[in-house]
C-alpha cells in the first residue's frame, strides 16, 4: 500500500485526529512514518529585524528556542506513541511555514502519503489563503488524506 506517509502536528487535539489516522495506516501497510513539526522563527523575519522593534529583535532568539523546543517535545511524543505500536518512525523539526514543511519533508523523504487534518476547511475559512491543508491539498507530491477533525474540539482523549 504505502512505504511512507508524513503527517503533521502541532500537538492539537485535531492533529492528533490526523496522526491517529497516519499511525493506524502506517501500522497496518508496514510503512515508515515521518513526523513534521513546524515552528516560527522569528529572528530573521522582517519584523524582528526591523529597527522600530528592538524589544522584539532581543526576545527573537529566546522565542525561536522555545517553539523549536515545543515543536521537538510534541514530535516526540507522537514518534513514541507510533514506535510502541511497532511502526518505524522519523521526526522532522522544520522552521516556517507548516503547509510548506509538510510538502518539502514529503519530497526530500519520498513520501507516497500526507496525512492532514481538515481544520480550517469548513465554510468560508477554506478559501483562506495559508489554510495547512490548503495549501498542501494544491502543492501536493503525493497522495493526500484530509481527517475530519471537527469533533476534535470535543474530544478529551489524549
Amino acid at each position: 500500500m504505502f512505504q511512507s506517509i508524513v503527517v503533521g502536528t502541532d500537538g492539537s487535539p485535531g492533529a492528533e485526529r490526523a496522526v491517529d489516522a497516519a499511525v493506524e495506516l502506517a501500522g497496518m501497510g508496514g510503512a515508515t512514518l515521518h513526523v513534521v513539526c513546524a515552528y516560527k522563527v522569528l529572528a530573521s523575519s522582517p519584523l524582528a529585524l526591523g529597527g522600530d522593534v528592538p524589544l522584539m529583535t532581543a526576545a527573537a532568539p529566546e522565542a525561536d528556542a522555545a517553539s523549536r523546543s515545543l515543536a521537538e517535545e510534541v514530535s516526540t511524543r507522537v514518534a513514541h506513541r507510533a514506535q510502541a505500536e511497532g511502526i518505524s518512525t522519523q521526526t522532522h523539526l522544520v522552521a516556517g511555514d507548516p503547509g510548506d514543511a509538510l510538502i518539502r519533508v514529503a519530497e526530500d523523504v519520498g513520501g507516497d502519503l500526507i496525512v492532514v487534518g481538515n481544520r480550517g476547511m469548513s465554510g468560508a475559512r477554506r478559501f483562506v489563503l495559508g489554510s495547512v491543508p490548503n495549501k498542501v491539498s494544491h502543492h501536493c507530491p503525493s497522495s493526500l488524506l484530509i481527517i475530519d477533525t471537527s469533533g476534535a474540539r470535543t474530544d478529551t482523549r489524549k
